[in-house]
């Protein structure tokens, strides 16, 4: 006798869930994570002043001011490098010694891309990704230094932002279970690592 055919029953129909039309964090101005008062340098200063303020405030990027205290341009870190590199390969004839006696005029970037205290966080950080910048000064119509974005300001913006709308998604109807679990534990004082982590 030919063996007895299991018959396997359908499966039962899940029924379709309706989903609200797909939402985004609302824009957040650039005026909310800005760094402020901002270190500024003067237009006439000299290349060792610029490195020793640097140096002092421990930051990477200086907006330079006029005399009207108007945004004419910025020097940073990897400006002073790349003008100690041409002097040591020759590019440019110097005098060592007299090196930090150059003008900030003269190894400073002109004409600086800048965003506005109502300008969204997501266009800036677009804009330092496009042109390959480390950081924005904000000013105002008049050209007036308000704060300056840094790379570092969008790591903590970006943290803060997940943490505030980041949610675990559940189930859908039908579906056994409750709260969607990955089934990961999250280690130990993981909140407090990642704290201290943010304040280095």
């Amino acid at each position: 006798m030919p063996g007895k055919r299991t018959i396997t029953p359908p499966r039962p129909k899940r029924t379709a869930v309706a989903h609200g039309p797909a939402a985004w964090i609302e824009p957040v101005p650039v005026r909310r994570w800005m760094q402020q008062p901002v270190v500024t340098i003067g237009v006439t200063a000299s290349v060792r002043e610029a490195a020793a303020l640097m140096r002092e405030r421990e930051i990477r990027h200086l907006p330079v001011l006029d005399a009207r205290e108007r945004l004419v341009g910025i020097v940073t870190d990897r400006d002073l490098r790349q003008v100690i590199l041409d002097v040591a390969i020759g590019r440019v004839s110097q005098d060592t010694e007299r090196l930090g006696d150059l003008g900030v005029r003269e190894v400073m970037t002109w004409g600086v891309v800048t965003v506005k205290p109502s300008t969204d966080l997501r266009e800036a950080a677009r804009v330092m990704r496009e042109q390959r910048l480390g950081a924005l000064p904000v000013v105002d119509t008049a050209g007036q230094v308000l704060g300056i974005l840094t790379e570092r300001n969008l790591i903590d913006a970006l943290q803060a932002l997940l943490r505030e709308h980041l949610v675990r998604p559940s189930p859908a109807a039908g579906e056994p279970g409750g709260t969607y679990d990955p089934g990961i534990e999250p280690p130990p004082d993981a909140d407090a690592s990642r704290d201290a982590a943010a304040l280095d």
